[in-house]
């Protein structure tokens, strides 16, 4: 079903029926994955949960020439005071002249929450286009206006008359959903609704069509593939993925991540929209083919060898180019090996736990694998049908990964710190913010992603085994914190089933 037309995406437990807590084998989560069930689990008790907004913001503060209001009351936004440095030297990296972060907020206080914040918005728009012309303004609704009841649509609406810009809401209450990844589909709402489209800005200058010219847009049109990044993805993860698209004789637009408002008016002028990620991207995705009849690509997320093959071989087999593909990768990989030879000598046999986005950790596990690790456990943020996909691949093409523990939920530290006692990984893959609880039992880490560092491709495996074998040479930080940090539970919730808070007696 498309949703574009109304004002808000649903969430995702409804669109999806996404789940947000589980606890068991890889096996017994496809298992019940396929009856239907999972979205009903719950748990009894819950501690930490992430916001849609902020999620929200990781991907919108990326955009060029565009400035940020956040309604919001003023903590709300501040997490981009730390964001603001890197975020300006990201998008320098693609254009030179980029300003970097720039946004406002409207501080809503106690008088209104009474009295309603519209009039602070409104001044606020009106601002951010006098005072820096950007090519667009992003208003983030958050909770406070929703729950009182500000009709920011309307507000702009009205100003959009008055505006340079354009001006595109995003509704992203955190109140709403448990699954933060509904702020995805939120972004994606806003942009498709305000930004792509023809119909949304007047040619000022009509030029008469040339036949030659013409012909070379549509072939330009033809060769042409969207890329819809992450926010979780470096520049030089982009720059890998283009050069094995390029290769192929491929045009290449990466989105949003990084864009500037302007290229998304014609993105639906592209022979194919690819994927990184279906967490991040089937929104966006099902509504171009729907309305533009733009195919999708929206299968796997090109991290380790598997993957990163399956990936460029649906694309090129999408352009009639599969043997071309074929010789690309077989050349990549056999030089890849060679690199790889003496980091599969240290890793074999070495231990490891995965914690991030369903579709991330379940690759990412099979790179490991290809390394001659073993996962002991996985911890996805949440589940749905397309993690349930690429999980049957990965106990498809290896058998053993199916008594790897998994455990959904984002958030929760005292589940992931029992399952760490109990399985001792030599190493902890994940986020950043749950990194230094793990680092707390003594156990060193590995970001799961970095702007800084490349993860997909091949030269991401190669890259990867190389900083795993580093950060596993030298332990010494880890040994070091865990004698003078430890975590707030008491020594018996360890001996504890670490799935105990969690409500599944809706599954048979």
């Amino acid at each position: 079903m498309d949703y574009i037309n109304e004002k808000t995406p649903p969430i995702r437990e409804d669109r999806l029926g996404a789940c947000m807590a589980f606890g068991g084998s890889c096996c017994e989560l496809s298992r019940q994955s396929k009856k239907g069930c999972l979205f009903q689990n719950n748990r009894t008790f819950s501690q930490s949960q992430g916001c849609q907004l902020t999620l929200s913001l990781a991907i919108l503060n990326t955009i060029r020439d565009a400035v940020i209001v956040v309604h919001s009351p003023i903590g709300c936004g501040a997490g981009l005071v730390a964001q603001a440095g890197f975020c300006k030297g990201f998008q320098k990296l693609r254009d030179p002249n980029a300003f970097g972060l720039r946004w406002i907020n409207t501080n809503l206080d106690e008088i209104d929450v009474i009295n309603g914040g519209e009039e602070k918005l409104r001044s606020a728009i009106i601002y951010a286009d006098s005072e820096y012309r950007p090519s667009a303004i992003i208003v983030m609704n958050s909770c406070v206006p929703a729950l009182i009841g500000d009709d920011i649509d309307t507000i702009i609406e009205d100003l959009q008359k008055q505006t340079r810009a354009r001006i595109v809401p995003v509704h992203c209450e955190g109140f709403k959903t448990k699954i933060q990844a509904t702020a995805y589909d939120a972004v994606y709402h806003g942009i498709l609704r305000h930004l792509v489209g023809a119909e949304l800005y007047e040619e000022e200058d009509p030029v008469l069509p040339d036949e030659f010219e013409e012909l070379k847009e549509k072939y330009i049109i033809s060769r042409t593939v969207n890329v819809l990044n992450v926010s979780s993805m470096s520049r030089s993860d982009e720059q890998e993925l283009v050069n094995l698209l390029k290769a192929l004789e491929l045009n290449v637009r990466v989105l949003p991540c990084y864009a500037h408002p302007d290229d998304f008016a014609d993105s639906y002028e592209a022979a194919l929209n690819v994927s990184i990620c279906a967490t991040h991207d089937d929104y966006f995705s099902e509504h171009m083919k729907t309305k533009y009849g733009v195919p999708f690509i929206l299968k796997t997320i090109p991290i380790g060898i598997a993957n990163t093959s399956k990936w460029l071989l649906d694309i090129a087999r999408f352009f009639g180019m599969e043997e071309r593909a074929e010789k690309l990768i077989a050349a990549e990989v056999e030089e890849l090996n060679a690199a790889l030879k003496p980091y599969r000598e240290f890793l074999k046999g070495k231990t490891a736990f995965l914690a991030g986005g369903e579709i991330r950790v379940i690759t990412t596990a099979e790179l490991l694998h290809s390394l001659g690790m073993e996962v002991l456990g996985l911890r996805g943020f949440h589940f749905d049908r397309y993690g349930e996909a690429l999980l049957d691949q990965l106990i498809d093409e290896i058998p053993e990964s199916e008594r790897a523990i998994i455990n959904i939920g984002t958030g929760q530290p005292f589940e992931q710190a029992n399952l760490l006692e109990k399985l001792k990984p030599d190493i902890y893959i994940g986020h950043p913010g749950g990194n230094g609880w793990a680092n707390k039992q003594g156990i060193p880490v590995f970001p799961l992603f970095g702007q800084a560092f490349n993860y997909m491709g091949f030269l991401g495996v190669y890259e990867v085994a190389r900083r795993l074998t580093r950060t596993l040479k030298n332990t010494s930080y880890s040994r070091n914190i865990v004698k003078h940090a430890r975590l707030p539970y008491r020594r018996d919730w360890y001996s504890q089933d670490p799935f105990s808070y969690i409500d599944q007696s809706v599954a048979p």
